[in-house]
């Protein structure tokens, strides 16, 4: 689906599996924003399919966080496609030792650089990055400001947040990363799972009912 001009959402739907939603940002350079699970990568590609889009014309695939279903499907990307993500998950990546990113073959990814806080530019377009820990220790949301879209990922969802109780997660860190995004203009957020809000208002209204409901939690 078309979200807005050159941003496409194939949204994961299937309730019987889990996987990411997953981004395409069709611009001056061709960005894929966490491509899921290899296993469940079909829709994605069929998504980029029918824009006429092959994985070969990639130019940057941009991992939000280290869980294997945003991670995984990278392998499907070859050079002169890069891979970015934060350091803080690449190291977790390694340090935790996932089974699940074994079998994958992923113990040994490597990105090609590392997001860093504050401004990305890639081809025309510049995005802001913001270090949003508590989901995972290195998560990053990606916001644009020139479509006010914020990727807030597993970091916030619409009526939700992400979950805390994996290895690396931490309420107080999610209670303040949720606090920061939660202050930028925002007309679309774009989760990692569930439906996409739209419009200033019911996107502010996301954020008010998640602190009424979700912070006396996150200790």
């Amino acid at each position: 689906m078309e979200v807005t001009k050159n941003l496409h959402a194939f949204i994961w739907r299937d309730i019987m599996s889990n996987n990411c939603n997953t981004y395409f940002i069709n611009g001056s350079k061709k960005i894929l924003v966490d491509p899921g699970h290899r296993q469940l990568f079909s829709h994605v590609k069929e998504g980029l399919s029918a824009l006429q889009v092959s994985l070969d014309q990639m130019d940057l695939v941009i991992v939000t966080h280290g869980h294997p279903d945003h991670v995984e499907a990278v392998q499907f990307f070859d050079r002169p496609t890069q891979v970015a993500m934060s350091q803080v998950d690449s190291q977790f990546m390694k340090e935790v030792k996932n089974p699940f990113l074994r079998i994958a073959g992923l113990d040994d990814f490597e990105p090609d650089f590392f997001l860093q806080e504050g401004r990305l530019n890639v081809g025309d377009e510049t995005f802001q990055v913001v270090s949003t820990p508590g989901h995972s220790p290195g998560s990053v949301c990606l916001y644009w400001p020139e479509q006010k879209a914020l990727f807030s990922r597993d970091v916030v969802f619409s009526g939700g947040i992400g979950r805390t109780d994996f290895p690396g997660g931490n309420g107080k860190l999610l209670k303040e990363s949720i606090q920061r995004i939660a202050e930028l203009d925002v007309e679309y957020l774009l989760p990692g799972h569930g439906e996409i809000i739209s419009g200033r208002k019911d996107v502010e209204r996301n954020f008010q009912m998640i602190k009424d409901q979700w912070f006396g939690y996150l200790i």
